[in-house]
């Protein structure tokens, strides 16, 4: 089936008779009936009843005829896309997040990015971690966004460090550590951890991870593969957590508790080279200037998406 049938179907169609929907079409009358038993042996129905005196549209001709219309259409619309007299190549910027709120958090940066390269088309892509990286080494994404790995995972890849993010403890707000100002790592000795696997925990977090676990049974920890299942644990009363603030939306049911002694960690974009890539050396310039220059966790800044303030780091 192709156009041209789906051109000549219609035509007669509309004027019931061949020779005028040849004429309508600049074609001859027997070019028209060829197409029309084409396309009636490709359906396997007869689309119209004719005559010596008449030319009528079959049942299954006034079904099809919409189909017809609608094919038609998408075909002239898919045309007239491409018809500018001054075609121009469409500048695109693929990045790659492992969650949303790594997203939501370059959200300032990519309205920056939209004022000064209007014509970009930002290709925002959600991939699971163990995806994300070889599709930024085999050119499927521009960068990837994210926090710091460790240096053992070996991404082929440079990483651009665009702020310091500190770690807060996570618990309910029926906890009793709720009402606290900040806390310390040896008081959250004592209580049931909720925490990022191994595999998905960050350098600062599996450092941390170490000084709380300790010598405990692993009765008293809930290891989780998303910092969603981690929230939803915390909720629940099933223990505390820590990680970066920002990975945790603000709820009535969740508190967030600066840790006076518990690193910063790193929150920047990955990407192979900014050679021959000016939309992807503009966003970093946008996200950048979007924290402030040489911005970290004792600077007060606001997160794209949540909106809160990062609280001073002593």
């Amino acid at each position: 089936m192709n156009t041209f049938q789906l051109s000549c179907f219609l035509a007669v169609a509309e004027y019931l008779n061949f020779a005028q929907a040849a004429q309508s079409l600049h074609v001859t009358h027997p070019a028209v009936s060829q197409q029309i038993q084409s396309l009636e042996k490709e359906l396997n129905v007869k689309l119209f009843q004719r005559t010596t005196r008449s030319v009528k549209l079959t049942e299954e001709g006034k079904t099809f005829l919409n189909d017809a219309r609608q094919i038609v259409a998408i075909s002239e619309r898919a045309k007239k896309r491409f018809d500018s007299a001054e075609p121009r190549d469409i500048e695109t910027l693929a990045l790659g997040f492992y969650n949303f709120p790594c997203m939501f958090l370059l959200a300032d940066a990519l309205e920056q990015l939209r004022t000064a390269r209007p014509e970009l088309h930002p290709r925002l892509q959600v991939i699971p971690f163990q995806h994300i990286y070889r599709l930024l080494e085999e050119g499927g994404l521009d960068a990837v966004v994210g926090l710091k790995e460790t240096a053992n995972l070996k991404i082929k890849a440079q990483f651009k460090e665009i702020v310091k993010v500190p770690l807060v403890c996570l618990c309910s707000c029926k906890h009793p550590l709720a009402s606290r100002s900040e806390v310390c790592l040896e008081e959250l000795r004592k209580e049931k951890l909720a925490l990022f696997t191994p595999a998905k925990a960050t350098i600062p977090s599996v450092k941390i991870y170490g000084v709380l676990i300790g010598d405990r049974p692993p009765s008293e920890f809930y290891f989780c593969e998303s910092a969603e299942a981690i929230t939803v644990l915390t909720s629940a009363g099933y223990g505390v957590s820590v990680l970066p603030g920002f990975l945790v939306p603000d709820t009535p049911q969740i508190v967030k508790i600066p840790l006076r002694d518990a690193a910063p960690e790193s929150f920047g974009i990955y990407y192979k080279s900014l050679q021959g890539k000016p939309a992807l050396k503009a966003f970093l310039q946008c996200a950048k200037g979007c924290f402030g220059p040489g911005a970290d966790a004792a600077s007060p800044m606001k997160l794209s998406g949540t909106r809160e303030p990062f609280r001073r780091y002593p």
